[in-house]
């Protein structure tokens, strides 16, 4: 039997005319969202994979920074961008654009389209200036140092594809630097555009005290006769550092603030601490004499104080798992060899910066920068525990976090930061106001507690690295508490 041409149930019996407009209607708008989803980037569109829209609003709160994606929809359609930035900020993730100074007038109106897009889709207007502020050191002869035979030489200890030089012939280079700058800001305040949040990742360039850079200006005649008692790391260290806050202020921080005063404004690497700083980047290593603090294999180094001379307007730690780290302690839990270091280097800026000035850290899970030949050996610290020092960094004053990964890594470490990231909007009023109520950390991985203070109540959260029965002990103010095993949460805790 034909049951086609027998049956009853005929397309006519139920769709009327209207209907079907409406129905066509909506297969024609799904299938225009799956063609803008196909569409996007590749980055913008594994970040929204592994990511899902807040439970509870951003409202006001920082989002989620996510440095691969920055600039990722450059060149795309209106309609795309607007889709994506609505996406993102469903899911509480800012967008950076990036201004170039070889590419001016296209990058400018891209940060120009961005920043009403964004606007309208409830997100910050933010922007990546590290382009810009790169090439104090442009290897001009007239940069480098000068030899005993008045011979320009380079310092090629950083990178041997950058000729970095004289820390005293860098004068000419800051209105070239600065005129980057306020081309940017100009087009912005012309039309009429709002700054929130600039940042740059400026490193490598400029004055900087490590490798060989003591050993070089020793024999430039010209960092001979400015700096009086060069033999004296100290004073090498306070005077290079002092000259590149100035030039971060005078090209930076300066222009940015006397056009857009409320803008947060601060560069990777540059916040308040206690004196030390307890990681190196991929390209630092400690000269020979320089002084450090030593615990167990890890050599802490002497830092000179330069956030406020740079006039920034948030501070911008790095919580990386470089490398080195591992190596640095014998901890035989290898995950705590991850978190105690990360959680000094959080707890010593937390510590260090008034509630007033925001944190906002750059954080990485996957171990970070390893040398070609890397010791198979070496543990990754485990996405579990990543997670519980993400929440005490946020317990201990942090702020946001700017995730920086590698593209082969970017739905994993999304997906763990934006989990921590979207829970700790229930507990917003704690994380805008509450004061820190613990910077311990403890030398050998025993319980670890962290917890902000709002008025007579504590946002309280207890991590364990390795099992350890009853409760512990905190005092807080004249309240002695009892915190109990924890539970893989955050508890809020009454006082008397």
């Amino acid at each position: 039997m034909n049951r086609a041409s027998n049956s009853r149930f005929t397309f006519s019996s139920v769709f009327t005319l209207p209907l079907l407009f409406a129905t066509l209607s909506l297969f024609a708008e799904v299938s225009a969202a799956v063609k803008v989803e196909s569409a996007m980037p590749a980055s913008v569109r594994t970040v929204l994979e592994s990511t899902r829209p807040l439970e509870v609003p951003r409202d006001g709160s920082l989002p989620l920074y996510v440095l691969p994606i920055s600039n990722a929809l450059h060149g795309q359609t209106d309609t795309l961008t607007k889709e994506a930035l609505s996406q993102l900020a469903a899911r509480g993730i800012g967008y950076t654009v990036a201004w170039s100074p070889n590419d001016r007038d296209n990058t400018l109106d891209e940060g120009l389209r961005i920043a009403k897009i964004a606007r309208d889709a409830g997100l910050p207007v933010a922007v990546d200036a590290t382009a810009c502020l790169d090439g104090f050191f442009n290897g001009d002869p007239s940069t480098l140092h000068i030899d005993a035979q008045g011979q320009p030489f380079a310092d090629l200890s950083f990178d041997p594809g950058r000729k970095m030089g004289c820390p005293f012939a860098l004068a000419d280079r800051v209105p070239v630097i600065r005129e980057r700058m306020e081309f940017f800001l100009r087009g912005y305040s012309r039309a009429r555009a709002t700054i929130d949040f600039i940042f740059a990742d400026w490193e490598i360039d400029g004055p900087i005290e490590w490798n060989d850079a003591w050993a070089n200006s020793k024999k430039c005649q010209r960092c001979r006769a400015r700096i009086k008692d060069l033999d004296d790391f100290r004073v090498f260290q306070r005077r290079l550092r002092a000259i590149r806050s100035d030039l971060q202020r005078r090209v930076f921080a300066q222009p940015v603030r006397s056009r857009f005063p409320k803008a947060l404004v601060g560069n990777y690497g540059v916040y308040l601490h206690d004196g030390h700083r307890y990681w190196y980047d991929y390209y630092e290593r400690l000269p020979e004499g320089a002084p450090f603090l030593a615990d167990q294999r890890a050599r802490y180094r002497e830092w000179a104080h330069e956030f406020s001379p740079c006039r920034y307007t948030m501070a911008m730690p790095v919580v990386y798992t470089w490398y080195s780290i591992y190596h640095c302690y014998d901890f035989e839990n290898t995950d705590y060899r991850w978190f105690y270091n990360l959680l000094l280097v959080g707890s010593n800026s937390g510590q260090a910066t008034k509630r007033a000035t925001p944190i906002v850290t750059f954080v990485h899970r996957n171990t970070t920068a390893p040398p070609p030949n890397a010791d198979p050996g070496v543990q990754p610290f485990g996405p579990e525990q990543y997670q519980e020092l993400l929440w005490h960094l946020l317990l201990r004053g942090h702020d946001g976090f700017f995730l920086w990964c590698l593209a082969e890594e970017l739905g994993e470490e999304t997906r763990l930061v934006h989990e921590v990231y979207a829970a700790s909007l229930a507990y917003r009023k704690f994380l805008d106001r509450g004061q820190p109520v613990s910077f311990e950390v403890p030398k050998q991985p025993g319980p670890i507690v962290s917890g902000l203070r709002l008025g007579n109540r504590v946002l309280l959260r207890r991590t364990d690295i390795e099992a350890h029965p009853g409760p512990v002990q905190l005092r807080i103010g004249r309240h002695q508490l009892e915190i109990p095993v924890p539970e893989k949460r955050c508890r809020v805790i009454q006082l008397d």
